[in-house]
């Protein structure tokens, strides 16, 4: 079964390590989701992917200076959220137009 999911992060970055930590957050993000803002990105994931993603990203943020947000959506992306502006979103379970 998947979840929908928002991935929300605050980086410390005033130190080069914050840097490096604010690009590998990024960076693991991208491998399970799509960025619909700087420090957002929206995922559909399996429960394994998803614990594999907290498992990750709650060992590059440094807790007494980062924060990490996991929104769980209840029900279809489209039924959750509204976007007004600018929306980048894919939907790579839908059909494909060539």
């Amino acid at each position: 079964m998947r979840s929908d999911i928002i991935v929300s992060y605050d980086v410390n970055t005033e130190t080069p390590q914050g840097k490096r930590r604010l690009y590998k957050v990024a960076r693991a993000c991208k491998a399970f989701g799509q960025r619909v803002q700087y420090s957002v990105f929206e995922c559909s994931v399996t429960e394994a992917n998803l614990e594999r993603l907290r498992h990750k990203l709650k060992a590059i943020i440094d807790p007494e200076q980062d924060s990490l947000r996991i929104y769980y959506l209840r029900g279809k992306r489209e039924d959750c959220v509204e976007v007004y502006g600018l929306d980048r979103y894919v939907d790579f379970n839908g059909p494909l137009v060539v």
